[in-house]
């Protein structure tokens, strides 16, 4: 059974830092495409970077240059290190996985950038 299971959100002033945490299991991790999403309140949910199983990354332009996605293959852990939060930036931060024909999400961590 697939499970992807998100840390890390909390509440943070802006300018300052957080890092997320996705732990997967179900056997998906390592052969498979991971990202990270989000969703503002009234908005629909957003592309926010993704990493390949060879560890190529691609950023939503909004996060470019601020956010940063890695994976640890062995702890079967993506991560996403947010740094300059801004307001805009809070969310629920979900955690996806590429496993065609099927897609995997998290239940999402909470980030609330104060200003």
């Amino acid at each position: 059974q697939v499970q992807l299971v998100e840390s890390g959100g909390g509440l943070v002033q802006a300018g300052g830092s957080l890092r997320l945490s996705c732990a997967a299991s179900g056997g998906i991790f390592n052969n498979h495409a991971m990202g990270w999403y989000r969703q503002a309140p009234g908005k629909q949910r957003e592309f926010i970077a993704t990493i390949t199983a060879g560890g190529s990354t691609n950023y939503a332009d909004s996060v470019k240059g601020r956010f940063t996605i890695s994976r640890d293959n062995p702890k079967n852990t993506v991560y996403l290190q947010m740094n300059s939060l801004k307001p805009e930036d809070t969310a629920v931060y979900y955690c996806n996985a590429e496993v065609p024909p099927f897609e995997y999400w998290g239940k999402g961590t909470l980030v609330t950038v104060s200003s």
